[in-house]
């Protein structure tokens, strides 16, 4: 599984319905909206890596209100829970 991260620019006006539109794409299992220097954070999630082109640059990107996306391809996740399973399974 390939996942990226997806800082995206909107219209102030358009948050809500641009936040939506985004969670309602294939691909997308996240969206956030936040504050600091962007407005919304999307998680992609896809197979392959070509199929990044066709969700970001494809779709997302097209959505009414958004003015601009920054997309991070994420290495390896860190979370607590992948520590954990990796403990309780005598890996570490």
């Amino acid at each position: 599984m390939i996942t990226a991260i997806v800082m995206v620019h909107t219209a102030a006006d358009r948050i809500p319905e641009t936040a939506q539109a985004i969670a309602d794409l294939e691909g997308i299992s996240e969206v956030y909206s936040c504050a600091g220097d962007v407005d919304l954070i999307a998680i992609v999630k896809v197979a392959q890596h070509d199929e990044l082109a066709d969700v970001i640059a494809g779709r997302l990107s097209k959505i009414d209100g958004v003015t601009r996306t920054d997309t991070h391809i994420a290495f390896r996740s860190y979370s607590r829970a992948d520590t954990e399973d990796t403990f309780s399974a005598g890996l570490g």
